[in-house]
């Protein structure tokens, strides 16, 4: 059953959005709830509205959402503040040496949340997601966010 979108509150389950508005907030609201060290992957085709989301999540964590780029050409954003929200993006990489060039792993993990577009790129050996987020396209503007949560997920 899908839901009209809410303050999620880590809750597995899907979601609707009617508009990339509605999706961006629907991130701000997860975006109050990531701690440091909490991995989000983002799955979804090319125009789902991946970046859209991590606007919210920028919101949310205190961040201008107004800095967020896709990172498809450069790979990783890092955006800096209380929380620094690091955005990796795997659509060209192609291997698991070319993800161990990121450095994803060297980063602060006291520090930062990491939300990594196309999450099924990810090498299986990666430090598992906090969440994981689908994003189907529905429509011209509707979107199905799926959300599952992790092993490693507190109940908040």
């Amino acid at each position: 059953m899908t839901s009209a979108i809410q303050p999620p509150g880590l809750k597995a389950g899907d979601y609707e959005s009617t508009s990339p508005e509605q999706t961006e907030a629907f991130a701000e609201r997860l975006g109050r709830d990531l701690r440091p060290g909490d991995r989000v992957e983002l799955l979804g085709t090319l125009g789902s509205g991946k970046t859209t989301f991590v606007r919210g999540l920028a919101r949310g964590l205190g961040l201008d959402p107004n800095s967020v780029h896709s990172p498809t050409f450069t790979r990783v954003h890092r955006y800096r503040g209380e929380i620094t929200l690091v955005h990796a993006d795997l659509y060209r990489v192609d291997s698991d040496s070319q993800y161990e060039e990121l450095g994803l792993e060297a980063e602060e993990e006291a520090s930062s949340v990491f939300v990594i577009e196309w999450g099924e790129r990810l090498p299986p050996d990666s430090p598992p997601a906090t969440l994981c987020i689908e994003i189907e396209i529905t429509g011209d503007l509707t979107r199905k966010l799926r959300v599952s949560r992790g092993p490693t997920a507190p109940d908040r």
